[in-house]
């Protein structure tokens, strides 16, 4: 008895896959860089949301990041571990605890200001432009915030 072919089940056909395995081949690209920081890829997301935003709460990075404070906690005591951040209670609300970058934190900018343009370059290949890569950024954002609005519905 033949096998029944299900098209729709065929791995070139999912959109979650590619993107799942181009977002862990791009983090792959990352590590060397990041090894330098001496910051795991996730730490190197929240320590850019608090070089773009300044002290911001947990929840305002979560938001930032699409990632739920659970998730957030156990990176911001090793960002806090490796003094590049501070955590603190808010004053107007003690259930609030705020982030905030060190000096060393404010300093570690520097070191990473190279990164995104050496990942830009790592990308560098005649078959897909600059201008590509942009369009799929921009896609990709729209997708989020898509995505993001469905998973707050019950």
């Amino acid at each position: 008895m033949k096998e029944e072919q299900v098209p729709e089940l065929y791995l070139d056909n999912q959109l979650c896959f590619p993107l799942y395995a181009a977002s862990r081949l791009t983090t792959k690209i990352y590590a060397p860089f990041l090894e330098e920081l001496s910051i795991t890829y996730p730490q190197y997301l929240v320590m850019l949301t608090l070089w773009q935003h300044g002290n911001q709460s947990v929840k305002q990075i979560g938001e930032h990041l699409y990632l739920e404070s659970n998730t957030l906690t156990p990176l911001l005591k090793r960002l806090e571990q490796k003094k590049l951040i501070k955590r603190t209670r808010s004053r107007t609300d003690e259930r609030t605890v705020m982030i905030s970058l060190t000096l060393t934190g404010k300093e570690l900018k520097q070191k990473a200001k190279e990164i995104p343009s050496k990942i830009v370059e790592s990308f560098d290949d005649k078959t897909i432009t600059e201008e590509e890569i942009s369009f799929f950024q921009k896609t990709l954002f729209k997708l989020l915030v898509i995505l993001d609005n469905k998973n707050e519905r019950p």
